[in-house]
């Protein structure tokens, strides 16, 4: 039999399964498991089954791992218990706190219950008392409150009959203030009432003590000492006396003119002081004026002037622009004063009035402003002018906030751009002036020796260093502009963000107008020095520096043009589509110019050879020639000048290619005995026969046919061999000409082949095919004998032993 559960037991269910229910929240075993553990044979799974679990093992594992598995299994065990054990430990503690906590909460409840109780009897006995009294004191509250109203009109009398010398006591204290307070309280009374006898004197008194306090108002707003903060307080008095608003406006505008006039002279008398003067004599003027740097000078504009016109901006707006109410000007004012308002169409006639009179003194600001940058174009100290321009700017910006509709930014900006372009049209035309100077120091370095020694030795010189020495000064010269002209666009500058700074700068200014510009400026200078029309150039341009210039140019076509462009674009940020110039065309550019320096030198050398060749040939009687001895000194000098040519050159340009060469270079001497043979089969008729003058020129012609022709000013490349081939062919060409125009006779036939076998023994060897020089000089023999009157050639044997011994 069953015993029926009674109520108790319900409950007590009910709350072991509500407590079973918050451990299962606490401990989370209600929640959703993941179903891909749901595996019997895991051992940590919720569907585990031992005995699966057993026969798996037994079947897979050997006794010894059996055994290995059952010490493991122990030790889980036993960590399992301990773990198990300390967490009831920690549970049991928490629960004995936790009963703790309720029983003391019980017991705090109970006091407050008691306490309540008491408070709500008291409550009860104080509203009763309050209900007595009030019936208790219902009869005299009426004649209290006709008391009260009485005290206050009797005040109020006791104001007004006192009003006059309290007027007089505020005229005499200078509180303006107050007794404008003090009258505008009363001023709607005393006009209501001025028909009473006694009313009427008040109201007259103090009209006239106010007329007084007006009159001394003015004087202070006229006073041209006054401050900015008693001119405002001054305006707000005289407005809510009824003074005009608009006269007001034009002689408080008036009066804020003075000042920052003052403050104008004072930025124009320091750009009276000459800035050469003042470095020269300890920064004083001859007027005793001070020089101040450029970034003193926009502090003093924007503390004195700037600041100035702010604080007059401000307070004309608050005073005759912004439609609101003007409350109390001084603390001393109490009490309800007539609210005062600007009218909207005296507010458009201050505004404009304001705009005209800023915009006139904005004006002259901003022009001594930038005059005074305009000094600074050409300075040294980029980051100063940086800064300079910066806290212009800022300041400039911070006045704009109080001039929302003026152009006062775009004013500013342009100034900024403008100094901007300035400097950059300064570091252009320094890059100019420090390219001129490199020039001139290459030329002093290679006329150096020759003063120094007295004679000329540029081939002492290291060329190479030379060039290296003035590529890297131009390089670091243009590399420390761009870190000066990249100061403009630094994050903390606050101009950088204008639009001006994001194309038209680092395009436009620095890449074109200072690196594109300086390229084109070095290509146009340096072409000048090789143009052939201007003689006066190329005998003002020595040959070296020709040499020089062309390896310097072939160094920027090779890889400076390209490190500096791709330097800029990497620093300002250039993009490919923003690029007007191509580095290619800059390349080619100076490509050319180094082609037409190269082809100068050539010319320019073989210039200064073919003079001295021309001269020794013009100089010389040929037809009374002594016997020849010895090779003519002028010979050995063109030697000596080719092979110094050679070694300039070869200090600057590689080998270049050559053409085999043969066995018996220099011991060619089978022409001339040759031509010398044919000569003498025709016996005299090269002199007294006029056809046989026929018949020599036209053999000699036929002869010119089947010889390989020679490009005297042919292209020039750059490589050793190359350059002297072009001398050389120059120089013997000019040997040809020369011999051409004169008549020799027995013995200059022998001493023109001696001076013709000594270049051939020593020029063959500088050029690029010897067949040249053995082509040209078997012309200029031949040449020779057709111009001889007695051709009679000198042995071959004696003219080397000639040779050898010269």
């Amino acid at each position: 039999m069953t015993t029926p559960k009674t109520e108790m037991d319900v409950v007590g269910n009910n709350s072991r399964q509500s407590h079973k229910n918050m451990l299962k929240m606490y401990y989370a075993t209600d929640l959703p498991q993941d179903q891909s553990n749901f595996n019997p044979l895991d051992i940590d799974s919720p569907t585990f089954q031992a005995d699966r679990y057993l026969k798996k093992l037994k079947q897979e594992k050997s006794l010894a791992e059996l055994m290995e598995a059952e010490n493991d299994m122990a030790k889980q065990i036993r960590t399992l218990d301990s773990d198990m054990q300390t967490l009831v430990y920690e549970n049991y503690n928490k629960f004995i706190s936790a009963t703790d906590t309720i029983r003391t909460m019980k017991r705090d409840f109970r006091e407050m219950e008691k306490e309540m109780v008491k408070l709500t009897s008291n409550m009860a006995a104080i509203t009763h008392l309050n209900s007595q009294i009030s019936s208790t004191m219902q009869g005299n509250r009426q004649q209290i409150n006709k008391l009260v109203g009485v005290h206050s009109v009797l005040k109020k009398l006791q104001f007004l009959f006192e009003l006059p010398s309290r007027l007089k006591k505020c005229l005499a204290t200078k509180s303006y203030a107050a007794g404008v307070s003090y009258y505008l309280r009363t001023k709607t009374v005393l006009q209501h009432y001025q028909h009473m006898e006694s009313f009427s004197g008040i109201e007259q008194d103090c009209s006239k003590i106010v007329a007084e306090i007006i009159t001394e108002l003015k004087k202070t707003f006229y006073d041209k000492d006054s401050s900015a903060q008693q001119l405002a307080d001054c305006v707000g008095l005289l407005l809510r006396l009824g003074e005009p608003a608009d006269l007001l406006c034009e002689d408080y505008l008036e009066h804020a003119k003075h000042k920052l006039d003052e403050d104008l002279q004072e930025l124009e008398s320091y750009l009276k002081v000459d800035k050469a003067t003042v470095d020269k004599s300890a920064n004083a003027s001859s007027d005793g004026g001070l020089y101040i740097d450029v970034l003193e000078f926009i502090d003093r504009g924007s503390n004195g002037f700037l600041s100035n016109l702010s604080l007059t901006i401000t307070a004309y707006e608050n005073l005759f622009i912004k439609q609101i109410e003007i409350t109390a000007i001084s603390s001393a004012m109490v009490g309800q004063m007539t609210p005062l308002f600007i009218s909207e169409e005296v507010s458009k006639v201050a505004s404009m009035k304001l705009a005209k009179f800023v915009e006139d003194l904005l004006q002259v600001y901003f022009t001594l402003v930038e005059n005074r940058l305009v000094l600074e174009k050409r300075s040294r100290d980029n980051a100063l002018v940086v800064r300079a321009l910066d806290r212009f700017y800022r300041r400039l910006q911070a006045t704009s906030n109080i001039l929302a509709d003026s152009d006062i930014m775009v004013h500013g900006e342009g100034i900024i751009v403008r100094m901007i372009k300035a400097r950059c049209e300064h570091y252009r035309f320094a890059l100019k002036d420090f390219f001129t100077d490199c020039l001139t120091d290459i030329r002093h370095t290679i006329s150096a020796p020759n003063t120094v020694s007295g004679k000329s030795s540029p081939a002492s010189l290291n060329l190479l260093d030379l060039v290296n020495s003035t590529a890297s000064a131009l390089l670091n010269q243009v590399k420390s502009v761009l870190a000066d002209v990249q100061l403009f666009t630094v994050r903390d500058i606050n101009f950088a963000s204008l639009p001006y700074f994001r194309k038209e700068f680092p395009c436009e200014d620095v890449r074109e107008g200072i690196i594109v510009h300086f390229v084109h400026y070095i290509s146009e200078t340096l072409r000048s020095f090789c143009d052939v029309s201007s003689a006066a150039r190329l005998v003002a341009s020595p040959p070296t520096v020709l040499l020089l210039l062309s390896k310097l140019c072939r160094d920027f076509e090779q890889s400076t043009i390209a490190y500096l462009l791709t330097l800029t674009d990497e620093q300002f940020l250039i993009s490919s589509k923003d690029r007007t110039t191509d580095i290619t065309s800059l390349t080619a550019e100076i490509g050319e110019t180094a082609q037409k320096l190269l082809e100068g030198y050539v010319q320019s050398s073989g210039v200064s050879v073919s003079r001295m060749i021309r001269t020794s040939i013009e100089a010389r009687d040929w037809l009374k020639c002594v016997e020849p001895r010895q090779v003519r000194a002028v010979m050995r000098r063109v030697v000596e000048e080719i092979t110094q040519t050679d070694q300039q050159v070869g200090s600057l340009y590689e080998e270049g290619t050559r053409k085999a060469r043969s066995s018996d270079s220099s011991k060619r001497t089978q022409t001339y005995q040759t031509s010398v043979s044919r000569q003498r089969e025709r016996g005299h008729w090269g002199v007294y026969a006029p056809s046989s003058n026929m018949d020599n020129s036209l053999l000699s012609n036929i002869q010119k046919l089947f010889s390989e022709r020679v490009d005297v000013f042919g292209p020039v490349e750059f490589s050793r061999t190359s350059v002297l081939t072009g001398v050389i062919k120059i120089s013997l060409k000019t040997l040809l000409e020369c011999v051409r125009m004169k008549t020799f006779g027995k013995f200059g036939l022998q001493q023109l082949q001696v001076d013709c076998q000594y270049l051939q023994l020593y020029l063959w060897r500088f050029v690029s095919d010897e067949n040249i020089v053995h082509t040209i000089i078997d012309e200029v023999i031949s040449s020779c004998l057709h111009r001889c009157i007695e051709p009679a050639a000198m042995e071959p044997s004696v003219i080397d032993v000639i040779c050898e011994r010269g």
